[in-house]
């Protein structure tokens, strides 16, 4: 608590509840019903908003919420929206929806921050109900649709004060993008006990929360008594990481670690069973998951502390991209 109270202008707060929801099966139903029940404020930002079978569904939603008088801001990173063709903002601005791109450029292979990509995924309807974790919008994550990509992923639907800190996020990165302030009750409402959970939210990114998620990942591992879990997509940790993994197996702390069997980029991939010797050999076990590949990201200390967020562990992540997770005891 004192590590990250350092870190953070975020304050642990109490009464929260965190619902967990598995795939888009879970989370996709869930996300669009508190849309369609939105009544004053719905922001959304992706790296991915895939036009596609999950993807219209979306805009879809969001123009009837938009229609019925709720003010819809929707944030796309730039890169990530160009994973599908014709891209989603072409739907969205048909709808007349808000709809900004961060960092946008024509010409990305000339473009100097190229790599400092908005990855975070956040979802705050009416300023009180919030969803974060580690799941982009594209129909891969519904398996029930049986998408020629599938996708593994975890969400969470989060209510209490901490979903302050989720809109925090977001109005940050409206406001740099678009220069627009999104302020008042709308947006901030008072927001009462909801649940049993302790949290706060992480904001990691290449600027005044640079390598935040990186110091409270080694400050977890240094406490660890029992038992540290770990699933990832990509695991290429820096040597600092790597130390923390293996001085915490060798003090007797059994460490797990649950990777893809099958990954979805062969060059990370590569790097990624170069690196799994350097901790098995102190002892950290590491087990792969059969497909469909795993999306998810999660870390869990003891059984009393996790973090579940946008975060990889991999140093793309952790120094060049902004992310989002919540810490939740």
């Amino acid at each position: 608590v004192q590590l990250v109270d350092r870190m953070v202008h975020h304050r642990l707060v109490a009464g929260n509840r965190v619902e967990l929801l598995r795939n888009g099966d879970e989370a996709f139903p869930s996300m669009l019903a508190a849309i369609e029940s939105a009544q004053r404020s719905i922001t959304l930002a992706t790296y991915i908003f895939d036009n596609d079978r999950a993807g219209t569904r979306f805009c879809a939603a969001l123009k009837r919420a938009r229609e019925r008088g709720v003010e819809v801001r929707v944030l796309i990173d730039d890169f990530g929206h160009l994973y599908s063709w014709p891209p989603i903002t072409r739907e969205l601005e048909r709808a007349r929806i808000p709809v900004a791109r961060f960092l946008p450029t024509l010409v990305p292979w000339r473009m100097q921050y190229m790599n400092l990509r908005n990855h975070r995924k956040l979802m705050v309807v009416d300023g009180c109900v919030g969803f974060t974790g580690g799941m982009n919008v594209r129909e891969g994550n519904l398996l029930a649709l049986d998408p020629k990509h599938p996708l593994r992923d975890v969400h969470a639907r989060v209510e209490g004060p901490v979903v302050a800190h989720i809109q925090q996020a977001f109005t940050e990165d409206w406001h740099f993008t678009t220069g627009q302030q999104l302020t008042g009750d709308r947006y901030f409402p008072e927001l009462a006990p909801a649940g049993a959970v302790t949290a706060r939210g992480l904001p990691d990114g290449p600027d005044e929360d640079f390598e935040v998620l990186r110091m409270a990942i080694i400050g977890a591992l240094t406490v660890a008594v029992e038992r540290v879990q770990i699933v990832t997509p990509y695991f290429v940790p820096d040597g600092s990481l790597i130390t923390a993994l293996n001085v915490a197996a060798m003090r007797g702390v059994a460490v797990d670690i649950v990777l893809p069997e099958q990954g979805n980029l062969a060059l990370v991939q590569w790097a990624c069973m170069g690196t799994v010797g350097q901790v098995l050999e102190s002892g950290c076990r590491v087990w792969l998951s059969p497909p469909p590949f795993d999306h998810g990201k999660l870390m869990i200390v003891d059984g009393l502390w996790s973090l579940l967020g946008s975060a990889n562990w991999d140093m793309r992540t952790l120094r060049l991209n902004f992310e989002f997770n919540l810490e939740l005891y």
